[in-house]
């Protein structure tokens, strides 16, 4: 019988609850399940204690107590349609964390390639799960990815066989409904992405409306050797939503993964992303843009593992704050012994756009090899006065001055997508956000710059 130590005993029922309804699943799922539960339940959640989350306090999440959410909520393809989400021909929608068949449409794809929900995976071909399924999250060193593996129930299952490429982007809609009690859902996808195949995969987190909810999703991404794969996360929920995710990425010889994160919503967000490096001459970008209002908390969290030698990475994070909002960029580059010519760099830069704005930002370098290029550094300043007096010059009024720096600011972002379907979502999502961010400026006072360039 497992106990828990650290957890609160409501998860204990929880997880007694959900293997109640879970019916029959694969033995060895079981015991994975059961082996985490009993991780998360020693580990409890993190503090600020804890090195990877030092300026993120999650007590929030601790404290609150979140029922496991029930299938059955009504949603209606009409209620969706203000996600924009229309012309992608392939989407599948999940409410409060379940698949929703109905508001979903998945096209006959490439020959051979599989877009299901994981609860159908599970029971209709869990082989084909097996070997790919948890192998890759560490649950022992994070509590929220081993809460997730507990309680693994539905989500995404893509699989591209060798040598295809999918021409159309799988978008993965996860909605939260209003609940008259918090609630928790744990989404779990896993993409496979065979020898010399291609394909687009977007997550998108939205809220239908106001209420306490907690998204504790997670992603395994294994690309094979020569494969191309692009990853997007999008989180745009409430301002009441809790949103944990984690993307960790695995690489084979030669693979090109390119994933990009853009935080627009939510009270706390915390965004993880760890590609390991695993075969030779592999490359990996992580490009993200967060844009956080009132009291927003939106933490992102790089941990970068280079494996195998001549391999490249690149980092570039932008963050716009204002009103109260609170960011974090934590960058940390491994660089293991026998990762020789390993090309690293990772920058981050923000803009501050009130005085009660804060970011915390660590680029970190660990390096074990003695023959790499690795570089790091971050920024952190305002709107340059220069920019802005040049701009109300040419006619424009502050406020539309002020909305063109940050759009030419958040286009970094952007220029670093192929041109397409997702990259022109994405450019509207950010329009519609920015003037949020302008309207609670607030004040600002006359210097607050601060750079700095650390080179390893």
């Amino acid at each position: 019988m497992i106990t828990a130590t650290q957890a609160p005993e409501r998860y204990l029922e929880a997880f007694e609850e959900f293997n109640r309804r879970a019916g029959r699943q694969p033995a060895w799922l079981r015991s994975i399940r059961e082996e985490a539960f009993a991780q998360f339940s020693e580990a409890g959640f993190p503090t600020t204690h804890d090195e990877d989350w030092r300026f993120t306090n999650v007590s929030a999440i601790a404290q609150t107590p979140f029922d496991l959410a029930v299938a059955g909520a009504a949603v209606s393809a009409k209620e969706l349609g203000r996600f924009d989400t229309a012309g992608f021909a392939c989407l599948l929608v999940f409410v409060n964390g379940n698949f929703a068949p109905h508001l979903s449409r998945i096209p006959v794809l490439a020959k051979g390639v599989t877009v299901v929900s994981l609860a159908d995976a599970i029971a209709q071909d869990p082989a084909a799960l097996e070997p790919h399924l948890t192998r890759y999250l560490n649950t022992r060193r994070d509590a929220f990815c081993a809460l997730n593996t507990a309680f693994i129930e539905d989500g995404a299952f893509v699989h591209v066989p060798r040598n295809t490429v999918v021409e159309q982007p799988v978008y993965l809609l996860y909605v939260s409904t209003p609940g008259e009690h918090p609630y928790m859902t744990n989404p779990r996808n896993l993409i496979v992405v065979e020898q010399g195949s291609q394909v687009a995969v977007v997550e998108d987190y939205v809220s239908l409306g106001p209420g306490v909810a907690f998204s504790n999703t997670a992603t395994e991404l294994v690309a094979g050797d020569n494969a191309v794969v692009s990853h997007t996360m999008i989180v745009r929920e409430d301002t009441q939503a809790y949103n944990v995710s984690t993307l960790r990425i695995q690489q084979g010889r030669s693979a090109n993964v390119a994933t990009h994160s853009v935080l627009l919503g939510g009270a706390l967000v915390r965004n993880n992303v760890h590609p390991v490096l695993a075969g030779e001459g592999g490359e990996c970008l992580i490009n993200g843009l967060f844009i956080g209002v009132g009291r927003q908390h939106l933490d992102n969290y790089m941990l970068v593992e280079h494996a195998s030698p001549h391999c490249g990475s690149r980092q570039f994070y932008n963050g716009i704050l204002s009103g109260q909002s609170h960011g974090v960029f934590h960058g940390r580059i491994i660089v293991h012994k026998d990762a020789q010519k390993t090309d690293a760099k990772q920058t981050n830069r923000n803009l501050l756009l009130s005085d009660d704005a804060q970011i915390d930002t660590k680029p970190q370098l660990e390096i074990y090899a003695d023959d790499v290029k690795c570089t790091h550094g971050a920024t952190i300043g305002k709107l340059e006065a220069e920019a802005l007096f040049y701009a109300r010059s040419r006619g424009l009024d502050e406020a539309s001055a002020r909305h063109l720096l940050l759009l030419a600011f958040a286009n970094e972002c952007l220029d670093r997508m192929p041109e397409g379907a997702v990259r022109d979502h994405l450019e509207r999502l950010i329009m519609e956000s920015l003037p949020s961010a302008i309207s609670s400026t607030g004040t600002q006072s006359a210097e607050i710059a601060r750079s700095w360039e650390e080179v390893g």
